[in-house]
């Protein structure tokens, strides 16, 4: 009987703690409840609000560019892409096949794109889709679920090719540039500059996105719209570009390349009194808009096979020995370094008597004073220049010119040429310099490399008597409203007057390409022009082929607002290929000019 008690007393007092402990834990639930009611709540309620409320981003347009009359160049157009947002759930397998199928996009790179993806934005896979594609995700939507329809601006090159390696292209930001960006706010899928000026004013043309808040369902799809931020626009660019003279100038390129059967082309013009570029050509060329939506495989193949290489701005990177139009610097040189007078005869046998050099046909043209010499390119007068002048004075009148180094114009990848002749040599070869280099040298041959814009830029800065400027494309930065964010002005590099070269010097040289148009090398071709110009052809020496033939030339002669660059890939003589692309770039400039005025 006592066991029996002690057994009943021992079970009650078990089931009295097992009591207390179940309302202890009952009444720690209830305050817990209680505590995450009143003083959590507004915490969770913004938790649950963020599963039905998601942020869909807008896309901010670019800024457009305008020519320097407000000519349209470079715009946009309403474009539809197919984009994966995962709102209530990861995208299911079975989707990501049909979108494969759909858009011919590898199942591997929709995954890796979803693998790399770290936001709420959506995955963008396939820009610029067609209308049958939009309409089959419509019709099915049930099949394609967490898929969705953007409507986003796409970059239309109005010109197409024309221009394309001054404005450049945009396309999807790489993975690479990913890593690097990221910290700048950039995200997968983010559509920005690759080339050109939409590379360098990638910051200022791309604009702030916008957004929709809106609410979805269980399912993931759109309810209401409960809110919505407009994005704004990136900043409008006003170009130098003049796009009439820009048409003009690739029509004559495209014009005489067919006509010599050449197949590669440069040409630049510029305005030498401030830097403005006005027209930039660059041949063979592509058509950026290939890229603004993703370049196929076939479209790529074709550009990346061509030998002439389309994708580079010869402008600015194709680097040529000057030829004869270098004897421009050799001939400023010499004057201003007093090794010879206006007025000196030297006389011209076929040959040098130092080093049997002699012209480029063997001519022998007798006694020449220097204006007969620049003007008929002579060029055993001019290896008696270099001969006099010696390479390292020769090198520092090329450096005072700007050669060899970069103009610092607002485009990427721009080559710097060569000017320090004797030291290139000696790091590269590891080989004395010797006489008949510089005689090499003079002429615009041996180790001289220049650009076309280099090219256009001491030109020029002989017709801005002395004066350089630095190149560039942009005239202003405004807003979509026409406000003004930057203007930009010429910047003054560098005045010949200042380092020694006197302003009586340069009429001579001045006075010397006016002949070459006159009654010298390029006489022929300007036969009946009617307005004044000055000019210089070249032909340089290829090892890999025909020789490149050059161009450069100023006018109008008495007020100089057009200087001009051209070179011809193995177009042999300069008189032949350059000289008739020059011509035809300065009868659209006077055109241009007498409708609007100086540029």
């Amino acid at each position: 009987m006592i066991d029996t008690t002690k057994k009943e007393d021992e079970y009650l007092g078990r089931l009295t703690f097992l009591s207390v402990l179940m309302t202890l834990v009952i009444l720690i639930l209830i305050a817990r409840v209680g505590y995450m009611q009143f003083y959590d709540g507004e915490y969770y309620a913004r938790l649950a609000e963020g599963n039905r409320i998601r942020i869909i981003p807008t896309i901010a347009p670019r800024g457009t560019f305008y020519d320097r009359n407000k000519q349209l160049l470079v715009t946009n157009r309403p474009g539809f892409t197919v984009s994966l947002l995962p709102l209530t759930e990861p995208i299911s397998p079975e989707v990501i096949q049909r979108v494969s199928r759909l858009l011919n996009v590898p199942v591997e790179e929709i995954q890796r794109r979803i693998d790399i993806h770290y936001s709420f934005d959506p995955i963008k896979i396939k820009q610029d889709v067609t209308q049958d594609i939009i309409s089959i995700i419509e019709e099915q939507k049930n099949d394609y679920r967490g898929v969705i329809i953007e409507v986003q601006p796409v970059r239309n090159y109005i010109l197409k090719q024309e221009g394309a390696h001054t404005f450049g292209y945009v396309s999807e930001i790489s993975d690479y540039e990913l890593e690097t960006k990221k910290a700048q706010g950039y995200k997968s899928g983010d559509i920005v500059g690759k080339f050109g000026l939409e590379r360098v004013y990638d910051k200022e043309l791309r604009g702030v996105n916008g957004g929709e808040q809106v609410e979805v369902d269980v399912a993931g799809k759109p309810v209401q719209i409960l809110g919505k931020k407009e994005p704004t626009p990136g900043y409008d660019l006003i170009l130098t570009i003049d796009r009439d003279l820009q048409v003009a100038a690739e029509n004559a390129v495209d014009t005489i390349l067919k006509e010599i059967g050449a197949n590669a082309a440069a040409a630049v013009v510029l305005n030498p009194q401030n830097g403005e570029v006005l027209a930039m050509v660059s041949r063979p060329a592509f058509d950026p808009n290939l890229f603004a939506h993703g370049i196929s495989s076939k479209d790529w193949a074709a550009i990346n096979n061509n030998p002439y290489h389309p994708m580079d701005n010869k402008t600015i990177t194709g680097e040529y020995p000057p030829g004869s139009t270098f004897k421009i610097v050799t001939g400023t040189a010499a004057l201003a370094s007093g090794v010879v007078t206006p007025e000196e005869q030297i006389f011209d046998s076929g040959y040098h008597w130092l080093i049997p050099k002699g012209n480029a046909s063997g001519e022998a043209l007798g006694w020449l004073d220097f204006h007969n010499a620049l003007a008929h390119s002579d060029n055993v007068y001019f290896y008696e220049m270099g001969n006099r002048l010696g390479i390292d004075r020769l090198e520092k009148y090329a450096q005072m010119f700007g050669l060899g180094k970069e103009t610092g114009i607002d485009l990427p990848y721009e080559s710097p040429g060569i000017a320090d002749y004797s030291e290139y040599k000696m790091d590269v070869y590891g080989e004395e310099w010797y006489l008949s280099e510089t005689f090499d040298a003079a002429i615009g041959q041996g180790f001289n490399l220049v650009t076309p814009l280099q090219d256009a830029m001491f030109t020029g800065e002989i017709a801005a008597n002395g004066k350089r400027f630095k190149p560039h494309l942009v005239k202003q930065m405004v807003t979509q409203d026409g406000e003004l964010i930057r203007d930009f002005q010429p910047e003054l590099l560098s005045d010949l007057t200042e380092q020694g070269v006197s302003m009586e010097v340069i009429r001579i040289v001045q006075n010397g390409l006016r002949e070459v148009t006159v009654t010298g090398t390029a006489a022929s071709s300007f036969r009946g022009f009617p307005y004044p110009i000055a000019g210089k052809t070249g032909t340089a020496e290829n090892s890999q082929g025909r020789d490149h033939g050059w161009f450069v030339a100023y006018a109008p002669f008495d007020n100089p607002c057009v200087s001009v660059a051209v070179v011809v890939e193995q177009g042999g003589f300069g008189s032949q290929s350059a000289v008739p692309i020059g011509r035809k770039i300065l009868e659209a400039a006077f055109e241009i000019m007498n409708k609007r005025g100086p540029f």
